[in-house]
This record gives structure tokens, C-alpha cells and sequence, in this order.
């Protein structure tokens, strides 16, 4: 059972913010050397996929016709006052 509707969008952002703090990481630990303006595409395409992913993904939601969890009827929420 789910416990909310997966959200690619925030996957793919958070993909790219683990991946530039990796190479951030070996660049301060020495392990590699990365140059400054290597982070700054990295991140902003990262963020334009997560963009691109995530209205995908509420395209498709859309489509389908369900509605989030969130809210009175969501399952097992007590609609009575």
C-alpha cells in the first residue's frame, strides 16, 4: 500500500542536487578536480528535467482522472463533523 503518490519530479531533483554534492565532495577532498562551471549546468538541467517529469507526470494523473490523497476524501479520513 502507498502511503502518497509517487512524485518523479522530486526524484529527478533530487538526483541531480545528490550528484553535484558528490562531485562537490570529491573536488573538497581532492579526489578529482572539478571545474567551477561544471555545477551550474548540472543543476539547472537537473531542475528542468525534474520540471519536465513532474508536469509529465501530473499530465498523466490528470488523464487518469485520480485526485490526490490529500484532503477529506482521502481513504480512511472520518468525513463526518
Amino acid at each position: 500500500m502507498l502511503r502518497h503518490d509517487f512524485r518523479p519530479g522530486r526524484l529527478v531533483a533530487g538526483a541531480a542536487f545528490v550528484l553535484a554534492g558528490v562531485l562537490f565532495a570529491g573536488d573538497a577532498g581532492g579526489l578529482w578536480q572539478t571545474p567551477w562551471f561544471v555545477l551550474i549546468p548540472l543543476v539547472t538541467g537537473g531542475l528542468c528535467l525534474a520540471g519536465a517529469a513532474g508536469m509529465t507526470a501530473r499530465s498523466i494523473r490528470r488523464r487518469r482522472g485520480s485526485s490526490p490523497r490529500t484532503g477529506p476524501t482521502a481513504p480512511g479520513a472520518n468525513t463526518t463533523p
